[in-house]
């Protein structure tokens, strides 16, 4: 049994994707430059949004006009970061099943820190003991910065915790970490892609996890 859960965000715990496509594609409109589509989105997305504006520029775009449009991101998804996100279905079941069976639970995301805190009181107030987004400083997954702070912040061992993500970032965040990692196929990768990068454990469906991380 793991005493301790730590779980990405976006197409892990929450459905992101369209509002951040329309918030990128108003960053881009900003600046005159053509927009992407959701498909774009979904490759794009995994290591922060300044990597994100980055992929979804034209090649050679100024640094200063990527400068621009990531201040624009953040000015629009500030505002319009729950228009179309949800909680992926059974993840808030799951989540508080973990936590009745002693299991600590945090969130660890590439996303803005503010962002993070609240789409998290949104969705899943009282369900993490604690949670982290991107913070000026900080370096983002795949370093284990985060996770450390994490297992730090909680006083549980990483060989106690388990890493629940749906990217290859995820995986290489749980390698990095020396964290175990449940690879869910719900989110934005499929099992293929995973299996290219190194998942060895699915989960299928939310429903799966207690027993996985619980043996319950």
């Amino acid at each position: 049994m793991y005493k301790l859960a730590i779980f990405d965000m976006d197409g892990t715990i929450l459905y992101t994707l369209e509002d951040l496509m329309i918030s990128v594609n108003h960053a881009l409109r900003s600046e005159g430059l053509p927009e992407r589509t959701l498909d774009d989105i979904r490759v794009f997305v995994g290591n922060g949004i300044r990597k994100t504006i980055e992929r979804a520029v034209p090649q050679d775009t100024p640094t200063n006009v990527i400068d621009r449009l990531f201040d624009s991101f953040n000015e629009h998804y500030k505002l319009h970061s729950n228009d179309h996100t949800r909680p992926y279905d059974g993840i808030v079941d799951a989540i508080r099943e973990l936590r009745e069976a002693g299991v600590k639970t945090a969130c660890v995301s590439n996303k803005s820190d503010f962002a993070v805190r609240d789409l998290v009181k949104i969705y899943f107030e009282g369900l993490f003991d604690y949670s982290v987004g991107a913070k000026e400083g900080k370096a983002l997954k795949p370093a284990p910065d985060s996770v450390f702070d994490v297992l730090e912040t909680l006083g549980v061992d990483k060989e106690d915790s388990v890493y629940i993500g749906d990217s290859n970032v995820d995986l290489e965040t749980a390698v990095n970490s020396g964290l175990d990692c449940i690879s869910v196929l719900w989110g934005f990768r499929d099992r293929e892609f995973l299996l290219q990068h190194g998942a060895t454990v699915f989960a299928e469906n939310p429903g799966e996890l207690k027993h996985m991380i619980c043996g319950l």
